[in-house]
């Protein structure tokens, strides 16, 4: 039989995985499950809450944030499950360790709540790009999900920011070649 298979020794279950995360990738993919976590729940937030113009387009479009944000969370964890770590989505577990500014409670004006899901996108992109190289190294396959993460959150960043944005007068400008 195979070193990767399945085996029954004495009443247990044995695997041999080919791959298994150590403590920092399991580390760097709790902080990244934790942030996804939290950016559902402030965009349900955020949803349940804003107020005044564009009101409809950004309902809508923090529906779109909460749901790639709770598949990226659930993708997340299941790969941490691939790898033999046992993730934590517990809501303490979020509140403690979230890297995502706080979202406001109460109504919140359109305008503020762009800026506030955008900060907060773009905190969980950096935390995908903070642990990309070490994940890339461990893992490459798992490092193709933070691929995935990374490009779909920026886009979902870029396209709510316009809500706020002002041609050729709001930073960031564009690199210049």
């Amino acid at each position: 039989m195979a070193t990767t298979a399945t085996r029954h020794r004495q009443g247990k279950h044995v695997s041999h995985p080919v791959f298994q995360a150590d403590e920092q990738f399991a580390g760097h993919l709790q902080q990244l499950l934790v942030d996804l976590s939290d950016l559902a729940l402030q965009g349900k937030q955020a949803h349940w809450n804003i107020v005044g113009p564009n009101f409809r387009d950004l309902h809508l479009q923090l529906d779109e944030i909460v749901d790639a944000a709770r598949d990226f969370s659930d993708e997340v964890a299941e790969r941490m499950r691939a790898v033999y770590v046992i993730p934590d989505g517990s809501s303490s577990r979020i509140a403690a360790q979230s890297s995502l500014p706080p979202f406001p409670t109460g109504e919140v004006e359109t305008r503020e709540a762009v800026d506030k899901i955008v900060a907060s996108l773009y905190a969980v992109a950096g935390t995908a790009r903070r642990i990309h190289d070490d994940i890339d190294a461990a893992d490459p396959t798992t490092a193709d999900l933070l691929h995935s993460i990374i490009e779909r959150i920026e886009q979902l960043a870029w396209m709510v920011d316009a809500e706020n944005r002002t041609a050729s007068g709001s930073v960031p400008q564009a690199v210049q070649a």
